[in-house]
């Protein structure tokens, strides 16, 4: 995939990135096992970005073999169904304390009185966390109730439907 249709996705995708909380991280694991997670996000617009203690198993994972896919959802209707699936190389980084974008997602999520007291608590908890962050390489954002769906569902329904349009004229 090209660059500028990665950039023209996650552009279409714009509004779910910035308000979805949570995706499902799919990555594999040291004993070479695929593993699906679901962890939060913040779009930075140019990162998808995730965050874990520093100690948590899919660090040592993601150093050893940092292709990932990812994919965000909203909508559990057909007409308001939205997806955005990701494959990536992820860049880790270890931060002393707790990752902004982590506390960032909280703000965005929860109220303010809320999301001080978990900064509070994640400041109490980590001395350390792992920075997640996706470089997009491929990317595909659905819109069902646009009509923006996978091409080899459009070319089911186009064949039903010239099916039906021929059956329907004879």
């Amino acid at each position: 995939m090209e660059p500028y249709e990665i950039t023209q996705e996650l552009a279409d995708a714009d509004e779910l990135l910035n308000q979805a909380s949570m995706a499902r991280l799919a990555y594999n694991g040291l004993d070479g096992l695929p593993r699906v997670v679901p962890i939060g996000i913040f779009w930075t617009g140019d990162e998808i970005v995730m965050s874990t203690a520093a100690t948590a198993p899919k660090v040592k994972a993601l150093s050893a073999r940092p292709e990932v896919a990812l994919t965000i959802d909203a909508g559990d209707r057909p007409g308001s169904a939205k997806t955005l699936s990701v494959r990536g190389v992820v860049h880790l980084t270890l931060v002393d304390g707790v990752v902004p974008e982590y506390l960032a997602a909280a703000r965005k999520n929860f109220d303010a009185e809320y999301a001080a007291e978990f900064e509070r608590n994640c400041r109490a908890m980590y001395d350390q966390m792992a920075r997640i962050a996706v470089e997009p390489r491929w990317a595909r954002f659905y819109d069902f109730g646009a009509g923006r769906i996978p091409h080899f569902l459009a070319e089911l329904a186009r064949k039903a439907n010239d099916g039906s349009e021929h059956r329907a004229t004879e």
